[in-house]
């Protein structure tokens, strides 16, 4: 096989192809995925998919997770916390969350009693760890608290489970 030139920054084409358009990488990319699905894993770009109310009672917009790219170890997603709207009081069972805001602010009681009290703010991260019960809400009347959540759980929903006995504890989310 002939080969042109390469400059700086061009990868390599046979002679006399004409350059693929970024359509036809996409189907082949596709094509090349669905043929090799026990291939190894390779890096992918995913946007937001489409909103849902999860368990806890928040709209979340699924990012990167087992179902997306077929991840075995995180899940990536946004959650967008209206104004003052709170969560269901639960944990992840056996997962770790990690979160950044990106904008607003959100109170999150914590504890097996829901004792512990933190608000995080735009540019701050907060560390959940496994099994630990939780509640957050937004404290705004005026501004959703949106945030970037990655958790331990390739499934997300999987690790939910919800905590009602504890949820009465802070009905209303004290502002």
């Amino acid at each position: 096989m002939a080969y042109g030139s390469r400059q700086p920054g061009q990868g390599l084409r046979r002679l006399g192809q004409k350059k693929a358009s970024s359509q036809d990488l996409e189907v082949t990319y596709i094509m090349k995925q669905n043929n090799n699905s026990k291939s190894r894993p390779t890096c992918r770009i995913v946007r937001a998919g489409n909103e849902f109310i999860g368990k806890q009672g928040l709209v979340y917009a699924p990012g990167i997770s087992a179902e997306s790219v077929g991840a075995r170890g995180i899940h990536l997603q946004i959650v967008t916390i209206p104004p003052g709207g709170r969560a269901k009081a639960h944990k992840h069972e056996a997962h770790e969350t990690a979160i950044y805001v990106l904008s607003g602010e959100s109170g999150v009681w914590h504890g097996e009693r829901l004792e512990g009290h933190l608000f995080v703010r735009a540019g701050d991260f907060l560390y959940i760890p496994a099994d630990m019960p939780h509640l957050p809400y937004n404290p705004s009347d005026t501004e959703n608290c949106i945030a970037v959540i990655a958790r331990t759980d390739p499934n997300e929903q999987e690790s939910v489970v919800l905590l009602p006995e504890v949820d009465r504890i802070h009905p209303a989310a004290e502002r």
